[in-house]
Parts: structure tokens; sequence; C-alpha cells
């Protein structure tokens, strides 16, 4: 290759490279290794993780440890769903096409709005892809936004305005709920969107009806957040007056894998259906009068002039949106109804079991659905370690992203925690604060059952 390029060795070849950019030696890599060597050093470097595998998981925050039955992973494994690099072109992806319309009409019925498109990157972007619907709408350049709304997402919106030159507002909460008299006061005649989410970053269910009246008398748009496994039994946002239904899709069908990749969900009114990112599929006859599948609508700057053009998203998470589609229509109306309720009950038990251990008490009194916040009487960091040791991931130290709650854990409820489970968490926090306090404690492992020691 020297002699090819007319060169006479190494050296020669990295001549222009300033001599105080050269390393100077070799690159300091340790010896060879056989495949098999291989494999034992990563499986090694795996087995230091821990995962919700081998925890019992009350961790949640956005990401959830449902149970995913085989059959996603049997049908989004074919070769059709998973390797295609282009799922959406009519002539040869009738079945990607139709995957993403029956997403699209299960996502329109859980959020009570009629228009869902066929999915985003995941939560956060779709917020931010909200805000710039919005203000293609209003004309107004400030939004309006509940400290209750993910912080991964507040965040992300907050970067994304710097580019669109908007203003962002935050609302605090008030007994765990987002501060009605803030968020009225906030909202003006400038305002493009007011942004909740329910149940809200802290697991309480907000009144969105109620604070979204501010938005509406202002001609503002209201923007929801919600958990798409509490749709079964909370009423859905297209009912309580949200003009965009939006979240993260991941609960539905997806491992946590480590934190990705998952999905976004978007739904809206049809006012907005040309100003919506993403794409959305349609249903539509053939030439023989044949039932087929197009993209009825693509609104970024590829397919349509830029200037009118509503967003650069390139692509989605249409593989793990199938995921979701599959998931849901393997639970059913009737399972998906039951499940919501499942989560109800598990999640209520589990508040009022923690809330009898002495240390441990109510963050807010605000209605739940599966998730749920305490203060703990001892550092919650230290009290999440020694749970650790016992093989519990006990919860979200919600120090990490409201400083004023230093002392709070957020815990998560999914149908794979057991009532025992929730009782033998519930000792390991009794006893991780007694032993903070410099109390005897009684050590426990998740093998241990609830109440045996």
């Amino acid at each position: 290759m020297l002699a090819t390029i007319g060169v006479d060795s190494v050296d020669e070849l990295f001549a222009q490279i300033p001599e105080p950019l050269r390393l100077g030696r070799p690159l300091a890599l340790p010896d060879g290794m056989s495949e098999a060597e291989v494999f034992e050093r990563l499986a090694a470097l795996a087995a230091r993780n821990e995962d919700a595998e081998r925890q019992v998981c009350f961790l949640g925050a956005g990401m959830y440890d449902h149970y995913v039955p085989a059959i996603v992973d049997a049908i989004t494994q074919r070769s059709e769903f998973l390797t295609p690099y282009t799922p959406y072109q009519p002539e040869i992806s009738q079945g990607g096409l139709q995957a993403m319309f029956e997403f699209q009409t299960a996502m329109s019925e859980l959020t009570g709005l009629p228009v869902s498109n066929a999915g985003l990157y995941e939560g956060p972007s779709s917020v931010a892809s909200a805000a710039y619907l919005a203000m293609a709408a209003t004309k107004r350049r400030r939004f309006v936004v509940s400290r209750g709304l993910h912080p991964h997402s507040r965040e992300t919106l907050a970067t994304y305005s710097v580019g669109y030159g908007a203003e962002v507002v935050e609302v605090g909460l008030a007994g765990g709920e987002t501060d009605a008299a803030a968020l009225v006061a906030a909202v003006d005649g400038e305002t493009a969107a007011v942004f909740l989410q329910s149940p809200n970053f802290l697991g309480a269910i907000e009144r969105v009806e109620e604070l979204g009246a501010a938005a509406k008398e202002h001609g503002a748009l209201l923007i929801v957040a919600c958990d798409p496994m509490t749709l079964g039994v909370l009423k859905p946002p297209g009912e309580q007056g949200a003009d965009i239904a939006l979240g993260e899709g991941q609960p539905l069908g997806n491992r946590l894998d480590f934190g990705g990749p998952s999905f976004g969900f978007f739904c809206a009114t049809e006012e907005q259906i040309r100003r919506m990112p993403g794409r959305i599929a349609g249903e539509t006859d053939d030439v023989d009068g044949r039932r087929g599948f197009v993209l009825a609508l693509q609104t970024r700057e590829q397919h349509i002039r830029r200037e009118k053009a509503t967003h650069n998203i390139c692509t989605a998470q249409a593989l793990n949106a199938l995921g979701a589609m599959i998931h849901l229509a393997w639970l059913g109306r009737q399972g998906f109804r039951e499940l919501g309720e499942l989560l109800v009950r598990r999640t209520a038990y589990a508040r009022e079991r923690l809330a009898a251990v002495e240390g441990v008490e109510q963050l807010h009194g605000a209605p739940v659905a599966r998730e749920f916040a305490v203060r703990l009487d001892a550092p919650v960091d230290r009290v999440l370690d020694r749970c650790a040791e016992q093989g519990i991931a006990a919860g979200y130290p919600l120090g990490r992203e409201y400083p004023e709650l230093e002392d709070g854990l957020l815990v998560a409820i999914t149908e794979r925690r057991t009532k025992a489970q929730i009782d033998l968490l519930a000792d390991a926090l009794g006893d991780a604060i007694a032993a903070e306090r410099g109390e005897i404690s009684v050590q426990r492992t998740a093998e241990t059952p609830a109440g045996a020691a």
C-alpha cells in the first residue's frame, strides 16, 4: 500500500502531522486474545452490572420493569420487521405500514385524541416537538411548564427553546401537585403552551381539566405527558381538554435494557395534524380495490418545502413501537384495564405498607396510580446502598433532580412486584433506616421471605 501511494515508510506517510501531536511510542495495548478468552473477559465485565432480573426492582422515574410477553420478541425479531432499512415504502412494506397504522389506532384510543403519529425517538424529544408545534399554531414563543414534568423533558425543552428563541417559565409544586394559583398567574396572552404531566414525576395524578382551563382562557395549547400504563384506569388526556398527549412508550412491550432504546408517542387533535412531527400511516385502496397502507403525511423538509416543514426528525423507533402494538394486542382491551387496576391496588398497598415503617412518611397525599414518593428519616443514598446489598433496588432518589427533596424516594410498582416483595422492601427500608440511626438491624436478602427473619 505504501508503494502504491508513493511513500517509503509509515513515518513518511504521517510526516505532515506535526511532531508534538504524534504519540512517539507504540500504543499501550495488551496482547491479543482468542475468541474464547474475549468472551470470558466480556462476560466477567457484564457480571459486574446489576439489573432488574437479578434485583427486586422498584425503580421507575420514567422507565419501568414490566413483564414483556414472549410474543413481542417472536414477532419483532422476524427479519421483515427487524432488518428493513426503510420500513415505510408502500410498494414493499405493507406489513410494516399496517403495523404503524394499528399502533396509531391503539395510541389514539388510549389517549382519547383522534390523531397519532407512527412514533418518535423517546418521551423528552416528543415534548420538544410539541413546543415547536405550539409556536407554529399560536405564533407565540412562551411556554409555561409544571415542575411535575419529567426533569429530562424539562431539560430537553429548555435546550431546544434556546434554538427556538422561546421563553420557558417553570411553575412549582404544592402538596405534590402543580401549584394551581402559580400556574394561573404565569399563563398570559403570550403563552404558546402549558405543559403538564399526569401522573407527574412525584406520582401524583394532576387535576388536568382545572389546570388546563388557564391555557384555554388565553388561547394556549394544553400539552399533557402521560404514562401509557395508567390510561386503562385514568381519564384520557383528550377527554380532559388536552390538545396534545405524548410520552415515553417504554412500558409498552419494551424492556429496560440499561436505558434504551425506547420510543415516544405523540397524539393530537385533528386541527394539528399537518403540524405534527414524524410520519402518519394511512389506509387506502389500491387500483384493484384491495385494502392497502401508505404514509399519508410526512412533514419534514425532505418530503415537503423546507419553509413549510414542521420538524427535522429523520426516522422513528418503529421496531420499538411495533413491540408496543403487539403488547397491547396481546393484553386486549379488558386485559389492559385489568393490568391498570392491578397496578393501582398494589401501589395503594405499597404506599400504606411503607408509610407504616418507622422513619418513612408519605411525601404528599395526592392520589397516585403506580408510583409514589416518600420521605426517609435517614440519608437516602446510604439507605439505597444497604438495600442494594440485599438485592433490592428500592427506588429513585428524588434529590438528584429536586434538591429541595433530598430526603425523598420515588417508588414504582409494576405487575412484576408481588405483595411479598413489597413487604420485603418495607422491612429492608426499616432495617436500613434503623442501621443509619445506629440501631440494631436484621439483614435480609431478596431470597429471604418477608417476616422470616
